[in-house]
Parts: structure tokens; sequence; C-alpha cells
């Protein structure tokens, strides 16, 4: 795969101030110098996400309210696009705001339609309208070129942003992108068991992340999904894009960040791999390796207007 970067955790060295470490493989020379550079220009901000910004709601007419907390700053501005049914307060999503903030860079986190305090009924919701969410966000609220981060189900959907709206998004990062996920995991089961799904009209789709132990699909949403598969074809998204997975993921296995680097149109593409995490990647070593990964590809955005 041309001008695909891969690495995995086996060669490790310590950085000066974060203490912890770093991957380096030699494939990439953004990629060897990635976790050793510049970080004396960025504080301890990991320490605590303890800074609180104010809930603001994205008004929409004939769609479900958006609930939405925004940093103002310099450009490139973050968006960060959360997985299935999770909200706009998670790890990842507050890490990145201390990053923004330690930086001066714009920043905005959103809850989906039917999630977090966003309006809007779960059961009514799909793969297409959490689609039109993140569209909302980009049109009616980001200011200039914006770098896009999408954990799970929202690295799928920031494909889709990337496509739609290709002068806006300058550079994708992906957290275990479940790209067309929903749908590949329902044609993974027995014929039997899809019959009988289609036939309840529920998938009851076990999950360790669900109180209940399963997420209750409607078998609409699956079908639905269908149309929104991008791994069928060329990928036409050419902007920088790094794919961050953890090869413990037992959700969404790693080799679709692989498939997906594959599939994509352009060139500037890095797969990086942590043996050791799971499908959320929200220990210390995860985060730190998410905002270095940010804070290389403003560089690389920075150098390339200037």
């Amino acid at each position: 795969m041309a001008g695909v970067g891969l690495a995995a955790v086996a060669a490790w060295v310590p950085c000066r101030k974060w203490s912890w470490a770093a991957v380096t493989f030699g494939f990439h020379h953004g990629l060897s110098t990635l976790l050793a550079r510049k970080t004396e220009r960025t504080p301890q901000w990991l320490r605590a996400c303890r800074h609180k910004t104010s809930i603001s709601f994205l008004s929409r007419p004939d769609l479900p309210n958006l609930a939405y907390k925004r940093l103002k700053g310099k450009s490139p501005g973050i968006i960060f696009i959360p997985g299935y049914i999770s909200n706009m307060n998670g790890t990842k999503a507050l890490a990145i705001e201390e990053f923004c903030k330690s930086l001066g860079h714009a920043y905005i986190r959103f809850d989906y339609s039917g999630v977090g305090n966003s309006d809007g009924n779960l059961e009514e919701c799909t793969v297409g309208k959490w689609r039109k969410d993140v569209l909302s966000i980009i049109d009616d609220l980001a200011e200039g070129p914006q770098i896009l981060v999408g954990s799970s189900l929202g690295g799928w959907l920031m494909f889709h942003a990337a496509i739609a709206r290709p002068q806006k998004v300058v550079a994708l990062v992906g957290v275990a992108t479940a790209m067309d996920g929903l749908v590949t995991q329902f044609n993974q089961l027995p014929i039997e068991t899809k019959k009988e799904i289609e036939m309840k009209g529920v998938w009851p789709m076990p999950s360790k992340y669900s109180e209940e132990g399963v997420y209750r699909i409607q078998y609409s949403v699956i079908k639905e999904a269908e149309h929104h598969c991008l791994l069928h074809s060329p990928i036409p998204v050419k902007c920088p894009i790094r794919l961050l997975h953890g090869m413990k993921d037992d959700i969404v296995p790693w080799h679709t960040s692989v498939q997906v680097a594959d599939r994509v149109v352009s060139t500037d593409v890095d797969v990086i791999l942590r043996k050791n995490s799971d499908h959320r990647m929200k220990e210390k070593a995860d985060i730190q390796l998410l905002v270095y990964t940010i804070d290389d590809l403003i560089d690389k955005l920075s150098t390339i207007v200037h």
C-alpha cells in the first residue's frame, strides 16, 4: 500500500516532558519525529480536564436542535465526532479541548441528535441523520479549515463529511474507525439469525459498553446504513489522514483501518497501531498519541499554507 505508514508498539523511547513511550519504526518521517518534537510548547494539560465550557444549542429548521460546546481560536479548527451513542463529554473529547486551549486553536464538540443534551428520539436516528448532524456543525458553526477527529462511528462519518465538504475539511484523524461497521457486523451473522432479526425488526447487538449488555438496533437502521457504506469502492478523500487503532479492539478489528487506508484516494495516509489498546483508546498513552497526532497535522497544514 503505497503512501501508507504502518506502526505497531514495539520500539520504545522516552520523550522529554511527557514521560511516556513512543513508537518509532521509521516508515514515515512524520511519525518518527511526531513524538519527540516541540514538547516544550505543550503544557501539562492532561493532568485535569476541569475547565468548563457552557452548552449551546444549534437550532435547525425541521431537524432536532444540537447541543454543542465551542472554543474560538486559531485555524485550523478541530471538531470531535463521537462514537455510537457516545456524548461530547468523553475522555477523548475533553482531552482534545484542553489541548486546543493550550495552543489557542478553535474547537467544537457536540452531541448527535437523540444523544446527550441534543433534541431528538434515539430510536428514530440513523447513520444518514447523524451524517446530517456532522454537516450542520461544519456548515453552521465551524469557521475556516477544519481537522475532523472521529471516534468509532465518528470515524465513518468524518469520511462522509470530507467527501461532502472537501474545501473545508483539511485533515482527518480516526480513532478505531468503524467504517461500514454496523453493516459489516450484521452481515457476519448466521443466515438464520439475520432472518430472525428481519422478522422481529430489532437486532439486540451484544456490547460490553451497554448497561443492558446489548444495543437494541432497529432493522430499518441497518438497512439505511447500507446506503452509506464506503469500502466497496475508492474513497474520494485527498486530504492528510491519520488512523489510530488498538490491536486489542474486539469491536472493530484493526484491519479495518488498514482497509480504509488502502481504499482512500489520498496518498498522505498513516495507520498507527497500538499493540495493547482496546476499542476506546482512552488510556493516558492513547490520549497522548492522539493529541500529538493532531499537533503534527496542525504543523503540517501550517507549512503548506505558508
